[in-house]
């Protein structure tokens, strides 16, 4: 049974392989535990003592955040995980005025399913610290 929590001090319990599918350089486990500790808020779904999906948010705590990373392992897809950690996530923020992503074009039904609205974005990859080291 998945469950879901906020709570990351457990990380190490955790197995916390197969995610950034498709990166040329990921971040290894250290990097990964770094970026889970360094949200602003962070929700996990696990099954077991294994981490299957996790959002993360980075805020200024005041107006706004934006949520950099949503993932859900491929075997976990279709099961309303992704759902379930947006609408926590959306839940913890919403005392926020605005909360943004970026996202593919093809993702963006799904958020609209999750109640946000397409908007316009820019961005700047520095893909040779992709890795977070």
């Amino acid at each position: 049974m998945i469950q879901y929590t906020s709570e990351i001090n457990n990380l190490s319990t955790l197995n916390l392989q197969g995610f950034f599918v498709g990166w040329p350089t990921p971040p290894n486990e250290d990097a990964f535990i770094k970026i889970l500790r360094g949200s602003y808020k962070v929700i996990l779904a696990h099954d077991d003592s294994k981490l299957v999906g996790f959002i993360t948010a980075i805020s200024d705590g005041v107006l706004s955040a934006y949520i950099p990373l949503l993932e859900v392992l491929s075997e976990y897809q279709g099961q309303g995980i992704g759902r379930q950690l947006v609408a926590s996530m959306k839940s913890e923020l919403s005392e926020l005025y605005m909360v943004d992503l970026l996202c593919d074009e093809a993702l963006i039904p799904f958020y609209q399913q999750q109640g946000m609205s397409k908007a316009q974005g820019a961005c700047l990859r520095n893909y040779s610290r992709q890795s977070g080291e």
